[in-house]
């Protein structure tokens, strides 16, 4: 089939999901690991958390990638086609600052949950969301889904 053709199509949706995936294990995590390591988040609150999330019980981390993938998946179809500098700034700024809005603004009223107090956890789903969008940005490359 032609490279713009459905079969091309579904795989760039799922190296989107993979890619999605993996920067959340190693570029959202990781830097939430950093921040444990030099106390800017306290230890209690760990990089990969295993407890289970509701309602089937997965690990917290693994629930937070199957989310990433969820997102590179949505946005890959958008942002892969992005060249140079504007590659990179694209998904950098929209991991940052879509996947923040969401989790602020999006989830808490799904789950019956006020809206959480920006100040300073936004900075910090600034950063995390943005090394995600990095990250994935860096897979696809890697994975040869984006040149």
């Amino acid at each position: 089939m032609k490279k713009g053709g459905t079969v091309m199509s579904l795989k760039l949706l799922l190296l989107g999901f993979v890619a999605g995936f993996i920067a959340t294990l190693i570029f959202h995590q990781g830097l939430w690991y950093v921040f444990n390591q030099t106390g800017v988040i306290p230890l209690d609150r760990p990089a990969w958390p295993m407890d289970p999330v509701p309602p089937f019980g997965i690990p917290s981390v693994l629930s937070k990638a199957l989310w990433g993938g969820l997102w590179g998946l949505a946005l890959t179809p958008l942002l892969a086609h992005a060249n140079g500098a504007g590659y990179w700034a694209a998904w950098i700024l929209v991991g940052a600052v879509a996947l923040t809005a969401v989790a602020f603004f999006v989830v808490p009223p799904l789950k019956g949950q006020a809206i959480p107090t920006l100040w300073p956890r936004v900075v910090f789903g600034l950063m995390f969301n943005g090394a995600w969008g990095f990250g994935t940005a860096l897979v696809l490359r890697m994975l040869g889904a984006v040149r």
